[in-house]
This record gives structure tokens, C-alpha cells and sequence, in this order.
């Protein structure tokens, strides 16, 4: 699982049958080595731009959001109210 902020949203109106209806966050990783990472994460949890989330990857994505068989590679499966030793870029 990963932590990052949510810096932006991604519209796409022409996708897999299987992803109709959700909706597309941008995340930016939490780096520890100074490196920007940014990735496209399914959010079914209501994420907004500004907050901090719990991403989960894989096929724990996948089943995070509730589609097993949905091309799924990231998916925001928490917001985060506080936490300790959390250094966000």
C-alpha cells in the first residue's frame, strides 16, 4: 500500500466496459528518495484534490474497489485524517 496526496482528476469518456462509472484520481506518492511519482488510481472512497489517501495496488486494487476482473492497477482505498512521519512533496 502506498501513501500520496491527490493533485488532480482524469476524464475519459471512451474506456473498458468495466471502468464506466468510476472515477480517475491522479496521486502523487509519498517519495522517500525525493523522486516524483505519479499515478492513476480508481477513487470509490470520494477522494478530493488536496487530501492525503491510502492507495492500494495490484490485484488488491482490484479487489479493494469491488471489480475483480476490471483492468485495475491502483485504486484509493482510504483518506487519511492524521498520521505520524508522513513527509508528502
Amino acid at each position: 500500500m502506498l501513501i500520496g496526496k491527490v493533485v488532480g482528476s482524469v476524464v475519459s469518456t471512451r474506456k473498458n466496459e468495466k471502468l464506466v462509472g468510476s472515477k480517475f484520481m491522479i496521486v502523487e506518492a509519498c517519495a522517500e528518495t525525493g523522486n516524483v511519482k505519479r499515478i492513476v488510481a480508481v477513487d470509490n472512497v470520494g477522494a478530493g484534490i488536496g487530501e492525503t489517501v491510502l492507495v492500494a495496488t495490484g490485484s488488491a486494487a482490484r479487489i479493494g474497489c469491488d471489480h475483480a476482473n476490471a483492468p485495475i492497477d491502483a485504486a484509493i482505498v482510504g483518506i487519511i485524517d492524521s498520521g505520524t512521519g508522513i513527509e508528502l512533496i
